[in-house]
Order: structure tokens, then sequence, then C-alpha cells
């Protein structure tokens, strides 16, 4: 790779997303003073970074985390955290783009994608809010209900815990005045700031080691090892670097149909009595889609709105107006809630053509992988590539690799 900066420099988030009330998630960390050699150098301490580093230290690799701010300090905060199988293309549409076989492939990884972080949290012992939820898909411009049918039918006959529920079952779960939605069981919905956190904390107590604030300049492809120079000039010498950048992608590295737009988001105060009673997962079969969840004290958070830029200055200006356009759509959707907002925030999100995330070695830089975990369910993506860069690194193949490889 050439010298120069390494990734995209963006400011990720602004507001102050519903998981931060209580301030930073306080993980340590210290800026590199001296030059390490590792195993594995990870770049980024955000929800990808956790989880790669976490399957890499099981393995009894050294590894060493780098990021230009610090643990939980990137977007991880600003996501919404809705656990679902379900990617932004249902499964029908995905088939059309990538071929049945492997967009059913992609359904069922995503699905054991959402198990495992189920168990890895239970493993650890994080205290991160996790819980096992329903999720409720409602007919929109993208999928009607006849559509919602024949989508609810394709998961169905090949395993997934899909079903279509008519107007009445909808009402009980969710009090939504709908003519049927696909009912899927599975999901689950987490405080992504204290999960990342609490993986961090365990990651280190496990040998790892913290560097941050510390920026990645320049890298270079040996014949055994990648060095990796700082901003400050320490560098870190590692037989395999893995870039976890999120939205900051890595410079030179441009697979086709990926582009990073922006988002927003907001959290109502709390109101369990007026909550629908399944508490399952929201969200809409639209573009743009409205997705929402409780809270555990009882609050609604909810999101949408997404549109294809990536201007701050422009994201931050629209703040006012696309929080009341969530309040509008949230009010008809669900009339007895109060939408006045808590918090609200806006973000960074990335989108590609398929839906699917870009995860797997980086063209022409041997050693050295990247993450793009783009799409709407960015941890469960992150979950998938933590196990396809474990395996990568161990020299074992893994059997959907290719669906997820940079073009």
């Amino acid at each position: 790779m050439k010298s120069g900066a390494v990734t995209a420099q963006r400011d990720l988030r602004t507001g102050t997303p519903f998981w931060l009330r209580h301030g930073d998630k306080r993980v340590p960390g210290r800026p590199l003073a001296v030059d390490v050699t590792v195993d594995v150098a990870v770049v980024g301490a955000g929800v990808s970074g956790a989880l790669i580093a976490d399957a890499v230290v099981r393995t009894g690799r050294s590894v060493a985390v780098l990021d230009r701010r610090g643990p939980v300090k990137g977007s991880t905060p600003a996501s919404t955290a809705l656990l679902q199988f379900e990617i932004d293309q249902p499964l029908l549409h995905l088939a059309q783009k990538i071929g049945y076989r492997r967009a059913v492939r992609v359904y069922w990884r995503s699905a054991t994608a959402v198990d495992f972080l189920r168990g890895r949290i239970a493993d650890l012992g994080l205290r991160c809010g996790f819980r096992e939820r329903q999720t409720v898909y409602l007919p929109g411009n993208v999928l009607d209900v006849a559509e919602l049918k024949r989508e609810a039918a394709a998961r169905s006959a090949v395993g997934l815990r899909s079903r279509f529920i008519d107007a009445e079952s909808l009402r009980a779960l969710t009090g939504i005045e709908r003519r049927g939605a696909v009912l899927s069981s599975g999901a689950g919905e987490v405080d992504p700031a204290a999960m990342v956190a609490g993986l961090w904390r365990s990651v280190l107590n496990r040998g790892a080691r913290m560097y941050a604030p510390t920026e990645v300049v320049s890298i270079q492809n040996g014949r055994a090892r990648v060095a990796l120079a700082t901003a400050d000039g320490p560098v870190v010498h590692a037989r395999h670097a893995v870039f976890a950048t999120g939205y900051e992608v890595v410079k030179h590295v441009h697979p086709r149909g990926f582009k990073v737009q922006s988002t927003w988001a907001m959290a109502t105060a709390p109101q369990p009595a007026r909550l629908w009673p399944s508490r399952c997962l929201i969200w809409e079969a639209a573009d743009p889609y409205l997705y929402l969840r409780t809270t555990l004290d009882g609050r609604v958070i909810v999101g949408g709105e997404d549109e294809e830029f990536s201007d701050e200055k422009r994201r931050d200006a629209l703040i006012p107006s696309k929080i009341a356009a969530i309040r509008r759509k949230l009010k008809l959707l669900l009339p007895a809630l109060d939408t006045t907002p808590d918090f609200a925030w806006a973000g960074c999100f990335g989108a590609s053509a398929s839906g699917l995330p870009a995860i797997g070695a980086i063209p022409g830089a041997a050693r050295c992988f990247a993450v793009m975990g783009y799409g709407g369910n960015g941890i469960t993506f992150s979950v998938i590539a933590a196990q396809i860069i474990q395996r990568a690194i161990l020299g074992l193949p893994d059997p959907d690799a290719e669906l997820f490889a940079l073009p």
C-alpha cells in the first residue's frame, strides 16, 4: 500500500446517542510510544474491531489494537442495535441479484451470527441489555402485502423462522393497523456501546493491547510481516493486519456499489405503559424505511430517513427536519406514543447495492484484511467478519467467505 493517511477521516456522528447518556464508555488504552511486534494488528476499536480481536485472541495469537479516537468513540454508539438476521434486501430480491442458493446462504449465515453473538455475550457475562426479540416486517413501497406473503413463504421453505401474520395478529403484537406483516423469530436487541466496551475489557484482560489515540499513516507489506507506521513515529510489525475502520474506509480500497450515506435517530422519554405488548423489533419494507425498538427503561428508539450523501454539515443541518419527519411517521404508526425526543443524533451509515458487507483479504496487500460492514445489519455482519478472518488467519477455509469477499 502507498504511504499517507491510511483511512478516510469523517465526522461520524453528531448529537448525543441514547447509549452515551451517562458519558463515554471507559476502556483502558494509551498512545503507542515504542515499536511493537505482534501476530495481528487490528485497526479500529468499534464493534467490528472488538469482535475480531476477541476471535483472534481465542486462537492464542497476540493482538495490538490501534484507533485514532479511542474505543467506542466512532460509529458504534450511533447504532440503534436491532440484531436481525434479515438484511436490507428481502430474500426474494437478493436471490434476483446474486442467485437463489447464494441468497439463502447469506440469510442463514446472518441467522447463525445472531445466535453466536447471543452465546458470546452469555459466555463473557457482558452486561449490555441483551434481550431476545421477534421482528415484525411491515408492508411498504418495497414489498406490499402480497409480496410479503411470498417473502415469508420463501424464508419458511428453507427453514428460517419467519411466517406471515394477518391484521388481527399484528394488532395483538404491536397495536399497529396494517393488513399483515412478516413475523420472524431469532432476533435480539442490545446496548451497543455497553456490549463493545465490555468486549474490549474482556479482550484486554486476555492479553491484547490497546493503543489509542494512535493514527496509522502508512502500511508497508514485507515478505513475512506488515509494518504499520503511526503519526508519532512508532511502528507496529504484525503477521496480519485487519482494518475494521467502519465508514472511514481504507484508502485505495473501493469495492463497487458501496457508499456512505446519512441517517438519523431519536429516543423518546420512558413510557412503558404505552409500548406495544410484544416489545418486538419493527421495521418497514419501504425506502426510506422506519425501524424501531424499545429499551429496558421503556423508551422507543426509532430511526430512518436515510439519504444518499455523506457531507457532515449538510447531515447535521437536517437533524431538526429529519427528526420531525421520523416523529410524524412514528405517530401515524403508533398514535398512543409520546414522540417527544429525549435524545436525537445523526451519523454516517454504509450501504451497498446488494445489502451485503465486504469482508476479506485486500487485493494486492498481502496479509491485510478489510471489514466493510455496510448495510442495515452492521453488528451481525461484524460477527460474520470475525469468524471469516479468524479462520483465514488460522489457514482454514470458511464456506461462505466468497459471498462477502472484496470485489
